[in-house]
């Protein structure tokens, strides 16, 4: 059962290019919100462009909250989002406001109304050798592997995605359990903060091919805005690597790919990797609308109708209304 007065905040998902930030700024128009971010890739500084990061107008409007606290050196996991999503609700309601959670990170989401099980550390080992594998079988073939030990991951994971991959493989070898058995729910305490039956509302497209077009939109204008100088300044920086969890999100692997194969004073091949970042894109947004698909308690707004804002804006009246929030 969603509630708003049990739950504390309300949950604002959807797919990427799906109208999140113009959602969440024009709600923060009607009700006293302060935004936390649910976007693995905003964490981390100096990565605006390929990350969508809202602009510093946008910024100044309303608070925001889990943006620009990392360094691209630097993991962030969905633990560590749990605990400080957790925290900043806590304080964003002793404030007298509402703790609105916006972005398209489906783990986070499922992490901080469900909880997960401690999946074991990184193993350099462990990755080393797999990293070894994909060289001699390629990612596809390992892929191969991953269904067969983790058939339910392996369904959501593209046969080239080798960040998620090799980290699935590597639980599998650490623990001899599947990832996906680790991303069962798990009781949470109830006076830790915990959000369980956090109203999620979901933007969700009906048609696929309008989401596409504002793929490709995005993508355009990410490179119109600079993309590729800021993947450029990232490498000459000189202690990044494209295997960071940084690197890999989508846009910034592939150019810094694109980038590495630069052979000479060959043009740099800004159609291959407009056709590779769209094409990534699709995947992640394919991925994230998985992802929603699974939390059957969403409630769904199709983004690609034209009164979709004003739909949003129904049901965090609604919500609001029914849980008393200020």
């Amino acid at each position: 059962m969603q509630d708003l007065a049990a739950s504390g905040a309300i949950g604002l998902a959807g797919p990427t290019a799906s109208g999140k930030t113009a959602a969440a700024l024009a709600i923060a128009q009607r009700h006293d919100v302060e935004i936390i971010s649910v976007d693995s890739a905003l964490v981390y500084r100096g990565m605006d462009i390929g990350t969508a990061k809202p602009s510093t107008a946008e910024l100044a409007a309303v608070p925001h909250h889990l943006i620009d606290i990392r360094d691209p050196r630097q993991a962030y996991s969905a633990a560590e989002f749990v605990l400080d999503a957790r925290r900043l609700i806590g304080e964003i309601r002793a404030r007298g406001r509402l703790p609105l959670l916006v972005g398209g990170t489906m783990l986070y989401f499922k992490a901080l109304t469900q909880g997960l099980d401690d999946m074991p550390p990184a193993d350099p080992a462990v990755r080393a050798e797999l990293d070894a594998e994909a060289r001699e079988k390629g990612w596809p073939a390992m892929h191969a592997e991953l269904a067969r030990v983790d058939p339910a991951t392996a369904a959501r994971l593209a046969p080239n995605d080798s960040q998620r991959i090799q980290r699935a493989l590597e639980v599998h070898r650490i623990s001899g359990r599947p990832l996906s058995s680790f991303h069962s729910p798990k009781s949470i305490a109830a006076d830790d903060h915990s959000t369980p039956g956090m109203p999620l509302i979901s933007l969700e497209p009906a048609d696929r091919a309008w989401l596409h077009a504002r793929i490709a939109q995005r993508f355009d204008a990410m490179l119109q805005a600079g993309l590729l100088d800021e993947v450029r300044r990232l490498r000459a920086r000189g202690d990044l690597h494209a295997d960071l969890p940084s690197m890999r999100c989508v846009g910034y692997r592939q150019a810094w790919e694109l980038l590495d194969a630069q052979t000479g004073d060959a043009p740099f091949p800004v159609e291959r990797l407009r056709e590779l970042g769209i094409n990534a894109t699709r995947q992640l947004a394919k991925r994230q609308i998985t992802w929603l698909r699974s939390m059957p308690a969403r409630r769904i707004v199709p983004c690609d109708h034209p009164d979709a804002l004003a739909q949003v804006l129904d049901q965090v009246d609604q919500l609001v209304a029914q849980g008393a929030h200020p």
